[in-house]
């Protein structure tokens, strides 16, 4: 890819690989002056397994969150190498720890990104759970331990969950799809995006950052402006570590996997953490308060 950046840019340039994420390949450029890009490779072996969505879809949702001023701005497309050069976001990238100081701007950024142009496809996380659990029977992988015990809980959380209007969502935003800068958050890498219920948004922003209860009341009444929507945003951090757990049980059996990081520690992490939730004495109060 560096020889058409290069010529695209009409100089030459450097790749330095940014590492981090499990799944499309990702570099910064820099040219002699000082300028720099983010250069984003999409892999189709992801959306081949279901981990992502349609690369097209991908880039063309990657267009509409940079016109809602939250996504970084494309400066060039290569659709025929699915790759795609965008804008070099200045700021400080945020870990799980530092979620908790930014949750204002987090939700102002999330309205943003839900009040842009809608997206080009549709997103549920109980689609995709159910697409992940026919990819693991389909393909023989291994779930956690007692997976299948939790799918009556999973049915009634759907059935409790009251339909509403879809905006154009990231739906996978563990912190380090944060970029704090000096005019607010940004969000980058729109591999699972879709149109979806925002409490999911929260509630995966919750689940991927470990916030405890009042963060994540706070985190709700930043975005909605009241305590209504809480019970629902806590389901949907439920659904998030549940669907998510076979996330990293398809991603070891169907990919590359990378030597440094174990996808089962981290299955059985998020599927731990989803028991506790159900397990909780308060699971059927959430149930009930997302009904009223």
């Amino acid at each position: 890819m560096i020889e058409l950046v290069t010529a695209w840019a009409g100089r030459p340039v450097n790749l330095v690989p940014i590492k981090g994420g499990l799944s499309h390949h990702v570099a910064r450029v820099e040219a002699a002056d000082g300028e720099r890009w983010l250069l984003r490779v999409l892999d189709p072996q992801v959306s081949a397994a279901g981990l992502g969505i349609p690369l097209e879809l991908e880039l063309a949702n990657t267009a509409l969150a940079a016109d809602s001023g939250v996504g970084p701005r494309v400066v060039h497309l290569w659709p025929e190498h699915h790759a795609l050069l965008l804008e070099y976001i200045d700021g400080v990238t945020l870990d799980a720890g530092a979620v908790p100081g930014h949750l204002d701007g987090i939700a102002d950024a999330c309205r943003r990104l839900h009040g842009g142009p809608r997206f080009a496809n549709d997103f549920s996380i109980f689609d995709k759970l159910r697409e992940f659990l026919g990819l693991c029977g389909t393909h023989g992988l291994p779930m956690p331990a007692g997976f299948t015990d939790v799918l009556p809980a999973v049915a009634r959380i759907e059935r409790s969950l009251p339909r509403v209007k879809t905006v154009p969502c990231h739906n996978d935003l563990l912190a380090e799809n944060f970029i704090a800068t000096g005019d607010g958050v940004r969000i980058v890498d729109y591999q699972l995006s879709g149109n979806n219920d925002p409490a999911f948004e929260l509630g995966d922003i919750a689940a991927e950052a470990d916030l405890d209860a009042d963060q994540i009341a706070q985190l709700a009444r930043a975005y909605f402006g009241d305590d209504a929507h809480t019970a629902r945003v806590r389901l949907f951090l439920i659904m998030s570590n549940v669907t998510w757990t076979l996330w990293f049980a398809v991603h070891h059996g169907l990919m590359t996997k990378q030597a440094d990081f174990d996808y089962e520690a981290e299955a059985a992490d998020k599927f731990a953490q989803a028991v506790r939730d159900l397990d909780d004495p308060g699971f059927g109060r959430l149930l009930d308060d997302a009904r009223s």
